[in-house]
């Protein structure tokens, strides 16, 4: 039995091979044209998204990539155990603290603002991204399919949340996306190669699991055969390599430190299901289940027909099951690690759906089922991610630290649930407590130098007022309250 052939465009195979599009339907500089100035807008929204509702999909957000960019930058922070045992590169933080360095320069003081200034990286390999999604698409579903297949992807609700945030699973899932477009190519091999190897490598370096999809991607090209692409692919993930361990032999003192101290924890030793628990497979079926728009279960029969008539997949919809697999059999499990699979499937998916309206349907009929796509895309953004932002926490805490502000308490809130001091923006005193009878609590009432409070839900409200305190605003579930003045 030969080799399965995972790479190769058929006719059969909506997924993989460009089309023919109605005469209808614009092409060529035109649609690009269009395709482009819509894409850009769209690249921006999660970005400003981001800015305008702050708050944070995980702690990490704020613990792993802009309090340490904070600290890099004022010399003070909150640095999580992950920096004191040294699991983490600083290639991400340090690029922040090259923009909040900027951000500083030209004044910019305000936490929202300068947050704003962060975005702007982010940003840009989101743009990147999506122009990748457009290429990957047109050469399935022609220049106007492959921008409403872009947009599948860019307003794919998850998409919008987390692609502005600073995530790791955020960065590594753009640059994720690039790499597939430059590794589907069949042109120019040697820059296709060293694009996709750039975009692995560093998609590794934003997230150490994201080797997963390095290793699927090359069994991809092995198994295609496509030894130049491969060679390539392999020489530029490797230059990449070398700078992760150069920037850790500076950082730690050791290269490769943070990827060894990660693989130790996280692979080997079973300390991390120990640590922050284990479930059984069946933990990802909900919140797959609540992630996949309506639209995506009409590329699966191409996805069989292609299986059973050639053995064939595409790269991204490859590697997205390969991450998968190994996601189900590891023991510590958390929905947001589904993200970069879930974006991929997107990618895979997209034009095989927008191929099927062009082919299938006349123009009226068309445009009605490409917008309840685009809604059932942007619908699914509600219930992915299920936990809660807390973005009126975030808000209310950079609201009441303005001025002068000379200590805050943050009360139903614990310290990773707290924006750091990035979101506060000055150095002073602040605690975060539960319950009036909590020794934080206690503390910040007979400190003169806390003047400023917020709680969640009303928590503790009245034994703050009957310390001093009054209430000085709400942003949603949150009150401010400040004292002495």
């Amino acid at each position: 039995m030969s080799a399965p052939d995972l790479a190769a465009p058929t006719a059969v195979d909506p997924l993989l091979a460009p089309v023919e599009l109605p005469e209808d339907v614009p092409r060529g500089a035109p649609a690009r044209n269009w395709t482009r100035w819509v894409l850009s807008a769209v690249a921006l929204l999660p970005g400003v998204i981001a800015v305008a509702q702050l708050g944070r999909i995980h702690p990490d957000e704020v613990f792993q990539a802009l309090e340490p960019a904070w600290w890099r930058v004022h010399g003070y922070g909150v640095l999580a155990w992950e920096w004191r045992d040294g699991l983490r590169n600083w290639a991400v933080p340090g690029v922040l603290a090259g923009f909040l360095k900027l951000a500083d320069a030209l004044g910019i003081t305000e936490p929202r603002a300068y947050r704003a200034v962060l975005a702007i990286p982010q940003a840009a390999l989101h743009a990147w991204s999506l122009w990748a999604a457009y290429r990957f698409a047109e050469r399935r579903a022609g220049p106007t399919g492959g921008g409403w297949a872009a947009l599948f992807v860019g307003l794919y609700g998850p998409v919008l949340v987390f692609a502005g945030r600073t995530m790791a699973e955020s960065i590594s899932a753009s640059l994720l996306v690039v790499a597939m477009e430059a590794l589907d190519r069949r042109e120019r091999e040697t820059r296709a190669g060293l694009v996709g190897g750039l975009a692995l490598g560093l998609a590794v370096v934003a997230r150490y699991p994201s080797a997963i999809f390095v290793l699927a991607a090359l069994v991809w090209l092995a198994a295609s055969r496509r030894w130049r692409l491969l060679a390539f692919t392999c020489a530029s993930g490797l230059a990449v390599a070398l700078a992760l361990g150069t920037l850790d032999w500076a950082t730690w003192g050791t290269p490769f430190h943070s990827f060894v101290a990660y693989a130790r924890f996280n692979v080997f030793s079973g300390r991390a299901a120990a640590q922050f628990g284990a479930d059984a497979p069946g933990f990802y079926v909900k919140p797959f289940l609540a992630a996949v728009p309506l639209w995506l279960w009409a590329a699966v029969p191409s996805a069989l027909s292609a299986l059973r008539q050639r053995r064939a997949i595409s790269l991204p919809l490859w590697c997205a099951t390969a991450y998968a697999g190994v996601l189900l059999a590891t023991a510590h499990k958390e929905e947001r690690f589904l993200y970069p699979a879930l974006v991929l499937l997107i990618l895979a998916a997209a034009p095989s759906v927008v191929t099927f309206l062009a082919q299938e349907f006349g123009p009226r009929t068309r445009w009605s089922l490409t917008g309840l796509a685009l809604v059932s895309s942007l619908a699914v953004g509600a219930v992915f991610p299920s936990g809660d932002l807390r973005a009126d926490q975030i808000r209310a805490i950079v609201a009441a630290t303005r001025g002068d502000a000379r200590g805050l308490l943050i009360v139903n809130e614990g310290l990773w649930g707290s924006g750091g001091f990035f979101y506060l923006g000055k150095r002073i005193p602040w605690l975060t407590c539960d319950w009036p009878r909590d020794a934080a609590f206690q503390h910040a009432l007979r400190d003169a130098r806390f003047n400023r409070a917020v709680t969640f839900e009303d928590r503790a409200l009245k034994e703050l007022q009957a310390g001093g305190f009054r209430i000085i605003g709400r942003i949603g579930r949150e009150t401010m309250l400040s004292r002495g003045e």
